[in-house]
């Protein structure tokens, strides 16, 4: 099948799932391969509102992979192990109690890498203080407040390497450590490590910083159950490290670029944030975690090994992945709750399953790397 008939089916796909679905009021999608010479730039409104393919988006917890490879680089730099103990870089007062399982306290014992690859057995604080952000909207704290919060209400389900258990606690140890080392806040370090260096210009840390240049262009609303995220006074707090990256899409594609070309981390550092991994597990069956990144588990008929790749997820129905057989980058967001795990199934299904057409008519069958 041609190119220009893939493209036009991809774009017709995506309008069509958004057009049928009213809750979804802003949505974009760019898919882009030099290879197969596709450029998908597409924006669609469910509810007729008036949208553009430059509205900064905040794709939820894509975010959590700008994290990783910001601590991938301070590993480059020799400032810190993946197999370090986190103890190493925080405070007694963030240390104290922070997991107490069936009666032992294992804080001491949790890595840099739990934390990134989400098996440090930490409860997720995220959810419960959202709900009361939504009936309080004056209720306001801060992640170190939210931390504390978690130790004294809720419990860790796990040994730290023991269990798969995803959480933005986690990341927000993450973005602490990071402080620690760079000495600078975590917003102003994404700028400085990432934003910056890439000429993502247009980008920020919601609630926290401002982009170096405004876009022109309203940022997208961010829904979670009909309540915009964006416009919720204390969410910042809990997003921190976990999420908070704001962009225009064609920003998030300078990012993935410079990760798969070897621009931000090396390829050997990003092999391993990919191949150092763990089954992820109900409810997202399908899938092995990295270093805040997902791959598709490939099951003979069922999800053959052309449809591979890799990348994050949001929950509002975010996606920025990376499909290594047709080079392809693949970022787009239905900015809804809704759409959680409607997203990753209109990807594989109406993008990379068109793409392969494209792939296979060209006779291109073999891939040496997952970066490739």
């Amino acid at each position: 099948m041609d190119t220009m008939t893939v493209q036009s089916g991809i774009e017709k796909a995506f309008r069509n799932a958004v057009r049928n679905d009213r809750r979804v009021k802003e949505a974009f999608l760019r898919v882009q391969s030099e290879k197969l010479g596709i450029d998908v730039h597409i924006a669609e409104s469910g509810n007729n509102s008036s949208v553009h393919i430059d509205q900064p988006n905040h794709l939820a917890s894509v975010g959590k992979l700008f994290t990783a490879v910001l601590v991938a680089m301070l590993f480059e730099q020799g400032k810190l192990a993946f197999t370090d103990s986190i103890g190493k870089f925080l405070d007694a007062e963030i240390m104290k109690d922070l997991h107490i399982y069936r009666g032992q306290d294992y804080s001491g014992k949790i890595t840099i890498r739990h934390l990134l690859m989400q098996t440090s057995g930490l409860p997720d604080v995220f959810y419960p203080l959202w709900k009361k952000m939504v009936e309080d909207p004056l209720l306001t704290i801060s992640t170190r407040e939210a931390l504390e919060w978690g130790k004294h209400n809720m419990k860790p389900v796990a040994v730290p390497g023991k269990k798969h258990h995803y959480t933005d606690t986690n990341y927000y140890l993450l973005g602490f450590i990071v402080e620690r080392i760079t000495g600078k806040s975590f917003h102003d370090a994404m700028h400085e490590y990432i934003f910056d260096p890439l000429g993502m210009t247009h980008a920020w840390m919601h609630g926290f910083s401002a982009p170096k240049e405004l876009s022109g262009h309203p940022a997208a609303g961010l829904f979670v159950k009909e309540i915009d995220f964006s416009k919720v006074k204390g969410a910042p707090a809990i997003d921190h490290a976990g999420g908070s990256v704001v962009a225009p899409l064609s920003e998030y594609l300078l990012f993935m670029k410079a990760l798969t070309a070897g621009r931000i981390i090396k390829a050997e550092t990003l092999e391993r944030m990919i191949s150092d991994d763990v089954y992820m597990g109900f409810p997202t069956i399908g899938f092995d975690y990295g270093y805040s990144i997902w791959k598709f588990k490939t099951i003979p008929l069922l999800i053959p090994a052309d449809m591979y790749c890799w990348g994050c997820v949001g929950v509002t129905g975010a996606f920025m992945f990376y499909h290594p057989l047709t080079e392809t980058h693949i970022i787009g967001t239905f900015n809804n709750f809704a759409w959680r795990g409607k997203a990753l199934s209109f990807m594989a299904g109406k993008v990379v399953k068109e793409l392969l057409k494209i792939d296979k008519a060209a006779g291109r069958r073999s891939v040496s790397s997952p970066l490739m």
